[in-house]
Order: C-alpha cells, then structure tokens, then sequence
C-alpha cells in the first residue's frame, strides 16, 4: 500500500521561517511543503491552484491578519489549519480566537530565535501537522 503524503501550505511574512519550517516539514517522509506564502493573498491563490491538506499558518502579516484569513478559510473550503505565532501565549486571547476560528492547534513561537526553535520543536510542529490531517472539518 502506497504512503499517503500530506501535503502543507506554509503561511508566514518572514522567509526565515518559512524556509526553516519547510526544512523541517520535508525532513518528514509523510509530510511535505507543496508551497509558501508571505501573505494570506498569495496563500488563497495557492490554496486553489496546490490542494493542501493542512496549512501553517501566522497570525501577523501584511495585507491580512491570519485570524481573518482563518475564518475566511473556515467559511469558504475549511482546510486544517495550524496557527504557528509569536501571538498566541498558551490560555491567551489570539490563541483561543484561533481555535474558536477552527484552528486545530496553536504553536507559539519565540518572537526572536525562530529557526533554532523550530529545530529543537521539530516532533511536536510534524506531529500537529499529521493530527491536523485527519482533523475532521465542519
């Protein structure tokens, strides 16, 4: 039986973090980054044309706030979603707003030491990913 790869949508204003989560997301054998997106504009375009299975996504950005492109989302072709931000504290309002919003989980990054995070967070970002996949979406 052939593997099934989940395929993800990495949403995020800095390149130093998308580039250091699709490393880490390809470095899975399940798991990879069809595409990257600085901005949720960019990202609807790619949603559309790529398919994924689950998205990453940030909370601050240009153009569009992630929680807005969240609900967006949600309303429109609800994709599972994984909100990584340096907003959302654990307990925090961004954070519950995510999930009220449909995330299927938060990640809180450092605001400063993003790619030695994502390293050393390595299991538990690739396993939110894979839950994300079989999440089941209203």
């Amino acid at each position: 039986m052939a593997k099934t790869i989940v395929k993800v949508l990495v949403v995020d204003d800095s390149a130093v973090v998308r580039q250091a989560l699709s490393e880490i997301i390809n470095a899975e054998s399940d798991l990879e980054v069809i595409a990257t997106a600085a901005d949720p504009l960019i990202a609807a375009s790619k949603i559309a044309k790529e398919k994924p299975d689950v998205i990453t996504l940030d909370v601050e950005m240009p153009r569009m706030d992630g929680l807005t492109f969240l609900q967006k989302i949600m309303s429109q072709h609800p994709i599972p979603v994984v909100i990584c931000s340096s907003l959302t504290e654990k307990g925090g309002e961004t954070a519950l707003k995510a999930m009220q919003y449909g995330a299927v989980e938060v990640i809180t990054k450092p605001k400063t030491g993003a790619r030695q995070f994502f390293e050393e967070s390595r299991i538990v970002i690739c396993d939110a990913v894979r839950a994300a996949s079989v999440a089941r979406m209203r």
